[in-house]
């Protein structure tokens, strides 16, 4: 059980995040319910233990992106509900049904072939309507109160289809996450969006959950939390953007872990990795590690840096496929098996998601979610191995 193929390895710490979830509980309302996003495969943490340990906590609500997701979900968080915020062919209304999983609907041609597969399998679908405030994705139209009027009417009619039942109404925010500039258009999706419910309620109809906030806006604007909010990079302790980490502090789940696997000298002039684009200029010594961009290790990190008990050791050449190399020049205590920590904490310094985000000029999700499925997740709790996913078994 504790053991498995130390190559390159993720760490997922579970005490982390039962922590975070915890410090998030205390800044959401006591009467608005947690959808954890585990899409994704849980930004790369991985699903199974992630959901298990949200059900422990008492999380409420699960959003996953598809239906593939949702039913691995639903595998592991036995009745909690969940809801699919992508699409799902109409033709699954029964997989949907009989599954406890409720679907987003966006449009009235969606909603009605959704209806008429429920009604063929004689099943009845828990759907949740998505508004279009200002994000231009998915939803019902409602950028402008009065020229996107009309799309109560379609919310009103779709209310009314048989075999649907709408239990949920919600709008994404484009710009939460940003600076002050972002306020403004917050703000605004919001009144636009009790807008529209309010319009509903006037033609008697209304919603059990009603839901805007993403991981920023639970944060920075608790009077938009509503029936429930939707957390996702924060549960996992990275932030959405730098300013969201004054208002609640919380600790990285996931840190990338590699191993040393030769050591050797070589002379002054050395070209080092495809291209030969860096050359030695002096005798240095190289160590090779196996991580590279197929275990979603980017190339473009090349001339980054990666730590060995604390000490950053730069990156000599191009990243491959499967290795790169480190300057080991003069560090003491190196060995071929060494551990290398590729992203998180070592010792006194740490390598975050959102440094390598930043030097690639992305966003830490990106990072997170692109950890490939030979690299096995190694779950921790108490410093000691708890549970491992091994998507390759050998």
């Amino acid at each position: 059980m504790n053991e498995f193929f130390k190559r390159t390895w993720v760490q997922v710490d579970l005490d982390a995040l039962k922590s975070n979830y915890n410090a998030i509980r205390g800044h959401v309302s006591p009467s608005a319910k947690i959808m954890a996003v585990v899409k994704a495969d849980a930004y790369g943490h991985g699903y199974e233990r992630v959901v298990n340990e949200f059900c422990g906590d008492g999380c409420d609500w699960f959003g996953v992106s598809n239906l593939e997701e949702a039913l691995q979900v639903r595998e592991v968080a036995g009745g909690k509900p969940i809801l699919i915020v992508g699409y799902t062919p109409p033709e699954y209304a029964a997989q949907l049904a009989v599954n406890n999983i409720s679907q987003t609907v966006w449009g009235m041609s969606y909603a009605q072939s959704l209806s008429e597969n429920a009604r063929r399998a004689g099943v009845r679908v828990n759907i949740h309507i998505k508004a279009d405030t200002g994000m231009t994705r998915l939803g019902f139209p409602y950028q402008d109160a009065g020229l996107d009027a009309g799309s109560v009417d379609d919310i009103t009619a779709v209310c009314a289809l048989p075999n649907l039942y709408s239990e949920g109404i919600f709008t994404h925010f484009a710009v939460a996450d940003e600076e002050k500039s972002g306020e403004a258009f917050t703000r605004r999706q919001f009144g636009l969006f009790l807008d529209m419910i309010s319009r509903l309620k006037q033609k008697g109809i209304e919603f059990e959950y009603r839901h805007c906030c993403n991981s920023a806006a639970t944060l920075l604007y608790p009077d938009m939390q509503l029936d429930m909010v939707r957390m996702g990079i924060e549960l996992f302790g990275c932030c959405p953007s730098p300013k969201i980490k004054k208002y609640l502090e919380v600790t990285p789940v996931m840190s990338l872990k590699t191993v040393m696997s030769m050591i050797k000298t070589v002379r002054p002039g050395t070209p080092v990795s495809y291209g030969g684009d860096y050359v030695t200029q002096r005798e240095t010594t190289v160590a090779t590690v196996p991580v590279g961009y197929a275990d979603g290790y980017p190339r473009a990190l090349a001339g980054g840096e990666m730590l060995f008990k604390g000490q950053r050791l730069p990156i000599i050449g191009r990243i491959c496929m499967d290795q790169c190399m480190l300057d080991v020049t003069g560090v003491d205590g190196i060995a071929e098996g060494s551990h290398i920590t590729v992203f998180g904490k070592s010792h006194r310094d740490k390598i975050s998601v959102d440094e390598l985000a930043q030097r690639l000029g992305t966003v830490n999700y990106e990072l997170l979610c692109g950890i490939s499925k030979r690299v096995p997740r190694i779950y921790m709790s108490h410093n000691e191995i708890d549970f491992i996913t091994d998507y390759i078994q050998v």
